[in-house]
C-alpha cells in the first residue's frame, strides 16, 4: 500500500453516522469527505478510528471505537473479539465476519433491505421495497468456559447455522481469523455463528504451524465433517502427520495444494455428503455450497415457487442451471421436467463438475457440462423453456445475459447473493425489455451484510 494511503490511519473523529450502504458499513462525512463506517448504526453520534485514509484518498474507512448517543437497535454483541470498541480497547482490530453483531436481527433486515432498495434504484432504475425474510434457526454454539463471546446467545439469536467456515493461523500455529481488509490475523478460541459441529472439533486446541489456511465443512446433516489444510511451501508430510493426530478419528481430513488446486487424502474421504430437497450430494474439498444449514431448502423451494406458479417448469419442458455447482437446483429441474424434458447443467468448475456428474448419474434427462457459461450457450443453443442463474458474488455480466435473452427463455430464476451485481444484471434485462417479476431476499447471514436474492424474470410480452 501506497504510504499516502495511510498518512492519517489511527487519527480518531466524532461523526454523525448516515445511512447503510453496500458492504457493511455506513456512511458518515468529515469536512465533506466521505467515511465509510464499519460497526455504526444510521443516526448514532461515535468516535470512530481511521483504518484507510490519506489526503489523497476519495473516501477514509473507519472502525467505531466509542458510542456516543446510540441507536435504540444498538445490542451488545455476541462476540468479544467481533466487537469493534472491545477490540480496540483491548489494541487490536475486530475480527471480521460478525460485522453487524451489534445491531437487532429485526434492524439488520430493515437495513438490508434498505440496501438492496438502493442498489435496484441505483443500478437498474427499479423502485421496489422488498422485505429481508428470517430463515430457519441457530442452534447452540457449544461454547467452552474459555469462550471470547458476549452476551448474546440462543437458537433465536442468529447463530450456530453456519456448516462451513475457513481460518487462517497466526505466526505462533494458533488458529485465527483476519481483521477486515486487512493481514492481520486474530486468534480465536470459538466461532459463533458456525454450527457445533465446527466448533465441536476445537481446532483452537492444535497446534497449526506449517499451515497457512483452515478450511472446515460440517454437512447440517450431521454426516462426516472434512477439515481441508492448505500447508505453507516447505511444510513437511511429518508436521501434516502430527496435526492429523490431534484430531478426531471419526473426521475426514485432506491437505489442498493452492497452487495446483489439488485435494489430496489424508484420512477419511475428500469430501462431504449434504442433503437437501429430497438428494443427496457429494461435495468435494473447497467445492460451493451454501454454507447456512437451511439454504439449500430455502433456495431451492423460491425457485420451485416462482418457475411453477408461472407455469414454465412442467414435464417435457427444457431447463438449464448455469453456474450449476454440485447440483443442487439441476435435481430439483430434473424433478419437475421428468424424463420426457432435459436439463442442460453448467459449472466451470473442472472438481465440482465432476461431483455433479456423480450426484446426477441416475438422471438420464440432464447433460452436464464443464465451462464458460458463455462459451457452452453459444456451442449449445437451444429454446429454453426456464432458466436458473446462479453466478458467483461478481454476477453474470452483460455478455452472458445478452446470450440469455437472445435464447429466448420463457423464464429465468436468478439467484444472487450480492445485490450490487444483480441490480446491475438486472439493469441489462431491463434494457433488453426484460421485466422483474418477482422478488425475495432472505437472511442467510445474520450478523453480517450479506442476504441472498431470489428474482423472477420473464422476457417482454
Amino acid at each position: 500500500m501506497n504510504p499516502e494511503t495511510q498518512t492519517r490511519t489511527d487519527a480518531e473523529l466524532v461523526v454523525d453516522v448516515g445511512p447503510i450502504a453496500h458492504g457493511g458499513h455506513c456512511v458518515a462525512r468529515h469536512e465533506g469527505r466521505v467515511v465509510f463506517v464499519r460497526h455504526a448504526i444510521p443516526g448514532e453520534k461515535v468516535r470512530i478510528r481511521l483504518t484507510d485514509a490519506g489526503e489523497g484518498s476519495k473516501f477514509w474507512r473507519a472502525d467505531v471505537v466509542e458510542v456516543l448517543e446510540a441507536s435504540p437497535d444498538r445490542v451488545p454483541h455476541f462476540w468479544h473479539l467481533a466487537d469493534s470498541q472491545r477490540a480496540w480497547s483491548h489494541g487490536h482490530p475486530p475480527v471480521g465476519s460478525a460485522e453487524l453483531g451489534h445491531i437487532s436481527l429485526e434492524r439488520q433486515r430493515s437495513l438490508k433491505a434498505d440496501v438492496l432498495a438502493e442498489q435496484l434504484k441505483r443500478l437498474a432504475g427499479v423502485e421496489r421495497v422488498t422485505g429481508v425474510e428470517a430463515v430457519g434457526g441457530g442452534s447452540a454454539t457449544g461454547r467452552d468456559s474459555g469462550s471470547d463471546s458476549g452476551s448474546q446467545a440462543g437458537s433465536d439469536a442468529g447463530l450456530g447455522w453456519r456448516t462451513r467456515a475457513s481460518f487462517a493461523v497466526t505466526p505462533a500455529g494458533r488458529l485465527g481469523m483476519h481483521a477486515h481488509r486487512s493481514d492481520h490475523v486474530i486468534a480465536i478460541r470459538e466461532m459463533p455463528l458456525a454450527v457445533p459441529g465446527i466448533n465441536g472439533l476445537r481446532l483452537w486446541d492444535i497446534d497449526l504451524q506449517g499451515i497457512d489456511r483452515v478450511e472446515v465443512a460440517a454437512p447440517a446433516n450431521g454426516s462426516r465433517p472434512l477439515v481441508l489444510l492448505a500447508p505453507a511451501a516447505g511444510t513437511r508430510a511429518k508436521r501434516l502427520s502430527a496435526i492429523l493426530a490431534q484430531l478426531p478419528d471419526e473426521v475426514s481430513v485432506a491437505s489442498f495444494d493452492t497452487a495446483k488446486g489439488e485435494v489430496l487424502q489424508l484420512r477419511g474421504r475428500t469430501w462431504v455428503q449434504e442433503s437437501a430437497a429430497g438428494h443427496e450430494y457429494r461435495v468435494t474439498g473447497e467445492g460451493f455450497w451454501q454454507i447456512h444449514r437451511d439454504a439449500p431448502d430455502t433456495l431451492v423451494g423460491a425457485v420451485k415457487d416462482f418457475l411453477h406458479d408461472g407455469g414454465y417448469l412442467e414435464p417435457g419442458a427444457v431447463a438449464a442451471d448455469l453456474y450449476a455447482g454440485a447440483g443442487l437446483f439441476t435435481a430439483a429441474l430434473a424433478d419437475a421436467v421428468g424424463v420426457t424434458g432435459s436439463v442442460l447443467s453448467v459449472e466451470g468448475a473442472p472438481g465440482t463438475s465432476r461431483d455433479a456428474r456423480k450426484n446426477l448419474h441416475g438422471a438420464p434427462q440432464v447433460e452436464i457440462v464443464q465451462g464458460r457459461v458463455e462459451r457452452v450457450l453459444r456451442q449449445k443453443p437451444r429454446d429454453f423453456d426456464a432458466v436458473v442463474l446462479d453466478p458467483p458474488r461478481a454476477g453474470a455480466g452483460k455478455a452472458v445475459v445478452s446470450q440469455l435473452m437472445a435464447a429466448g427463455p420463457r423464464a429465468i430464476a436468478y439467484v444472487s447473493c450480492d445485490p450490487a451485481s444483480f441490480a446491475r444484471d438486472l439493469g441489462y434485462f431491463r434494457e433488453g425489455g426484460w421485466q422483474l417479476a418477482g422478488l425475495r431476499a432472505f437472511d442467510l447471514y445474520p450478523h453480517t451484510h450479506h442476504m441472498e436474492t431470489v428474482a423472477l424474470l420473464t422476457p417482454p410480452g
